[in-house]
């Protein structure tokens, strides 16, 4: 079957003489030349490091799979690689930098208040029981036991408070969010408000008067140092226990391949739940591979390619108004035609791949299992040895590699991970089992499975900045049927909100005796 389909009433050649032809060619080369040496005045070509990962990117862009003779001695492929940029790129990045320098400047912004305001708090309780000592002396009364053990209870709430807001408050900041975190700002505000009201009535009624009962004085102190503890009891509450109460299940879906997980949150912002969703993203799901996805684009460009649109009439007015059109009509209707076969050229496809990957799963694992063989081969004779001659697990996943590198770098262009592991990565992997004395299955698990994005390089996972889009506000608590998405480069995650039902439970008594049974047996006689 003619893998062509032919529209009859047109064709792209016309009858003009050949002289003319050739005269538009040159005509139109010299345009593209001039194209070209525009275009290239707009981009910058940048020449990168030799490639890192194990077999290039060859098949991530999309190349047919190698045969299975392909490098019959070779264990890695390196090279130089030309990536073009274009002006929009370069402002992309100029961008993104300065974007990243403003959330730093914010983050260190948000941390010296955060600086100032605690040492506004721990040191007002000490500066109100040094003033009166520094401005009127000779007029304070002695101090009794009492006020003396006042001393010791301020000393030790202080420091419980100090441990505490360290414990709460001082901690690595786990990402930056785009707007402010409602709960911590109220606290601060409160905090502020209530350490300036003291400070307020300090000024009116004890340093304008010059109160000579210290005793009620440090009592003062103890009273602003109680009140400090139970706003830090507040802020515990409200920033920690809150959130612990189950209130939403969050479906999360990548928007490449559909890869789903379900979380259950309670009382959260929206930001706060993204942020969430984002920790449990990288332990979760599976690292993301834009490779696998490019076989259902490069089928549907298969399809098209085969097909051709002839203009047998010659270019006229009327049929080059309506080429376009008629053109597009043309390709629907024979890909409409072809659409009955391509789900057995799917089925065929599939089959196939499956079968190669089989193929080489199983010269993998064998690979594997003889260099480990050979390695416990190794080790029993390094024990007859000097201590000086025996080898490091480095060196023995070095001298053990290029046995398996050959059957491992066409599993993984097989399966389009090659992308995911380098050289590097791969001997650290086989040292760190030599090392442990782990088995030839357990070093094949990282390969023969996806594993979480985490237990990847973060050179392939780690996102500079990921974007929050919502049509609600992202300090606005979670609803039943909130949906907001992050985007990171070529994929986003979609998440919708489902509040968790009521759930009444009804208790129903069964009485013990009604279990209880009586069996009678009856004698008989035998006959």
């Amino acid at each position: 079957m003619d893998t062509e389909s032919t529209y009859s009433g047109y064709s792209y050649y016309s009858g003009r003489s050949r002289g003319s032809h050739r005269h538009g060619e040159r005509s139109r080369d010299r345009h593209k030349s001039r194209s070209k040496d525009s275009r290239s005045e707009k981009s910058v070509t940048i020449n990168t490091p030799p490639a890192e990962p194990l077999l290039g990117d060859s098949s991530v862009r999309g190349e047919p799979v190698q045969d299975d003779n392909w490098g019959e001695t070779t264990t890695a492929v390196t090279g130089t690689s030309e990536h073009s940029l274009s002006q929009e790129d370069i402002v992309r990045i100029t961008k993104d930098l300065e974007d990243s320098v403003g959330l730093d400047c914010r983050r260190y912004f948000t941390l010296t208040l955060a600086v100032i305001l605690g040492l506004l708090v721990f040191l007002t309780p000490l500066a109100f029981l040094v003033l009166p000592h520094l401005l009127w002396p000779e007029k304070l009364q002695s101090c009794g036991t009492a006020c003396e053990g006042l001393f010791i209870s301020v000393a030790f709430k202080l420091l419980i408070l100090l441990l505490a807001v360290w414990a709460l408050f001082f901690r690595p900041p786990r990402a930056g969010l785009p707007r402010v975190f409602v709960f911590r700002a109220l606290l601060a505000v409160l905090v502020l408000l209530f350490v300036v009201s003291y400070w307020l009535f300090y000024g009116v009624r004890i340093l304008d008067s010059q109160d000579e009962n210290y005793q009620g004085i440090v009592q003062y102190a103890v009273s602003l140092v109680d009140a400090l503890l139970f706003i830090h009891y507040l802020a515990i509450v409200l920033l920690e226990l809150r959130q612990l109460q189950p209130c939403f299940s969050v479906s999360v879906t990548r928007s490449t391949d559909g890869e789903t997980r379900q979380y259950n949150l309670g009382q959260l912002s929206i930001q706060r739940a993204a942020l969430a969703i984002l920790e449990h993203y990288y332990c979760d799901f599976p690292v993301h591979n834009p490779a696998l996805l490019s076989a259902s684009k490069s089928r549907a460009a298969k399809h098209l390619a085969g097909l051709k649109v002839y203009n047998v009439d010659g270019p006229g007015n009327n049929a080059t108004a309506g080429m376009a059109h008629s053109q597009s009509r043309a390709m629907i209707a024979a890909a409409a035609r072809r659409r009955d076969t391509s789900h057995n050229e799917l089925y065929y496809e599939e089959a196939e791949h499956e079968r190669r990957v089989r193929k080489r799963r199983a010269r993998l694992v064998v690979a594997v299992e003889e260099a480990f063989t050979h390695i416990k081969r190794l080790q029993e004779e390094e024990q007859k040895k000097s201590p000086g001659d025996v080898m490091d697990p480095r060196e023995a996943a070095q001298a053990i590699f290029p046995s398996m590198a050959r059957a491992l770098q066409k599993y993984l262009r097989t399966t389009k991970q090659q992308h995911c592991h380098s050289m590097e990565s791969i001997q650290q992997h086989l040292a760190f089992c030599i090392t442990h004395n782990m088995t030839p299955k357990a070093f094949l698990e990282s390969y023969l499975a996806a594993g979480p994005t985490l237990q990847y390089s973060r050179d392939h996972w780690l996102s500079r900045q990921w974007t929050l889009i919502s049509e609600a506000s992202v300090t606005s608590g979670l609803k039943d049927g909130a949906v907001f998405v992050l985007r990171c480069g070529d994929f986003s995650l979609v998440a919708s909100t489902k509040s968790i039902p009521y759930i009444s439970l009804s208790e129903e008594y069964i009485d013990p005796k009604s279990h209880k049974f009586v069996l009678r047996l009856q004698s008989e006689t035998s006959v």
